[in-house]
């Protein structure tokens, strides 16, 4: 129920059996939405397009590469974030390539061993989530008014830190939930 945006990202791991490693992007600068944050490829699932889809497509185009260039392996579970947003994360093995992203979207690309988010826990930190309300609210219609026991929530925030990168956010929380899978 309710009206939420939904997007499909993409865990790429690289083929290397031995160390394989996951596939960041840094996103462009003149991007209006969230410019020069750490992620994961991905975006919006347009009309009529299946998460899997939207995953491929948003692939393609943020790292200029080509459905041949990696394999879809597994989906996890989907995420509903406190800010209005469903995200379905696939996994992929993305071949041993040269990637030259799309400079619209996205800045420049790097890689993090598995190896290290198996070694190190993020750090995290709980955020309390908490109603605010507009001045003209109508208290006069709840039951105690402005003394309602108002729901609260907290959520937890992670932050992963490699070679100057801060990795944290959705994107650390999904992260985290993948290692943590592959630990079970």
């Amino acid at each position: 129920m309710g009206n939420h945006e939904k997007s499909s990202v993409v865990i790429f791991l690289t083929n290397n059996k031995e160390n394989p490693s996951i596939v960041f992007q840094v996103r462009a600068l003149s991007l209006k939405h969230q410019p020069g944050d750490i992620s994961l490829p991905g975006g919006r699932i347009e009309k009529g397009e299946s998460e899997r889809e939207a995953a491929i497509r948003e692939a393609i185009e943020e790292l200029n590469i080509t459905k041949k260039d990696f394999q879809l392996i597994g989906e996890m579970d989907y995420l509903v974030t406190p800010y209005n947003r469903v995200i379905y994360p696939f996994v992929a093995i993305i071949n041993e390539i040269d990637i030259y992203p799309n400079e619209d979207e996205v800045d420049h690309i790097f890689m993090v061993p598995l190896k290290y988010f198996m070694e190190n826990e993020p750090e995290a930190y709980r955020i309390k989530m908490l109603p605010q309300f507009p001045e003209d609210f109508p208290y006069h219609l709840i039951s105690n008014g402005k003394n309602y026991k108002f729901s609260s929530s907290s959520i937890e925030q992670y932050f992963y830190q490699f070679n100057g990168y801060v990795i944290w956010g959705i994107t650390a929380q999904i992260i985290k939930t993948f290692v943590d899978l592959i630990r079970e």
